[in-house]
């Protein structure tokens, strides 16, 4: 196994893939320039609850938050917590925008770029959370290593979680899963599997909403599946 080396890209994914899909909007556009910059995580320096929010609230890291809807549902839900999400791909952070502005959400930072580099700036056991949902598959095997589950990247998250934090992690791919769960057994030191027999990674567990990548794969006749990984001491 690979242990994650702070500051080490070869222990780390490079980000892969395109940045933007169709023109945004106007209105769009103008969530980026105007409000993206109001609650974007600083791009340098620690990363810390007090810095971003003001206090000692839970902090909760989204990797590659999509179109934003988790990442939304769970700062509405959980009003007192922080909620940081990384997105390289501009259209995703404009919906992302569209959610924080229409719930009125105080508390939530985004970053619209790579998410491992916000990461390795967040302190040590600093996180409550950490969710990395339907992360593209990369399902050709010369692409493995460009997966977000890999061993540098779940080094890193297991070094941002505090003991007892929850890692949360889903796809809709077969080749992914089997990729995911063969790594995760490399990291069992670090992290327990909260499982209770099939259903518990046959359905979404409670406080998880649905996301459109997730209806998008049922529309398709795709089964999905969802895990829940402890951070151990």
């Amino acid at each position: 196994m690979t242990a994650y080396k702070p500051g080490d890209p070869t222990t780390l994914n490079r980000l892969y893939g395109r940045s933007q899909g169709r023109p945004l909007r106007k209105s769009q556009q103008d969530l980026i320039e105007h409000l993206l910059p109001q609650i974007a995580v600083p791009e340098e320096g620690p990363i810390t609850s007090q810095r971003l929010f003001g206090d000692d609230r839970p902090l909760h890291f989204e990797i590659g938050f999509g179109g934003g809807e988790h990442l939304a549902d769970r700062a509405d839900m959980l009003p007192d917590h922080g909620l940081i999400g990384c997105e390289p791909f501009v259209n995703g952070v404009a919906s992302a925008l569209i959610h924080v502005r229409d719930l009125a959400l105080t508390n939530v930072r985004l970053h619209m770029g790579d998410a491992l580099s916000v990461l390795e700036r967040v302190p040590d056991a600093a996180l409550s959370f950490a969710y990395l949902l339907h992360p593209d598959p990369w399902p050709k095997a010369r692409h493995a290593k460009r997966r977000m589950m890999n061993d540098g990247p779940l080094d890193l998250i297991a070094a941002k979680l505090r003991p007892g934090g929850e890692f949360r992690f889903s796809t809709d791919h077969p080749i992914y899963l089997r990729h995911a769960l063969m790594v995760m057994r490399r990291h069992t030191h670090q992290f327990e599997w909260l499982v209770n027999g099939p259903k518990s990674w046959q359905n979404r567990p409670g406080g998880w909403c649905e996301t459109r990548y997730e209806a998008k794969a049922r529309q398709q006749g795709h089964e999905v599946w969802y895990f829940r990984f402890r951070r151990l001491p």
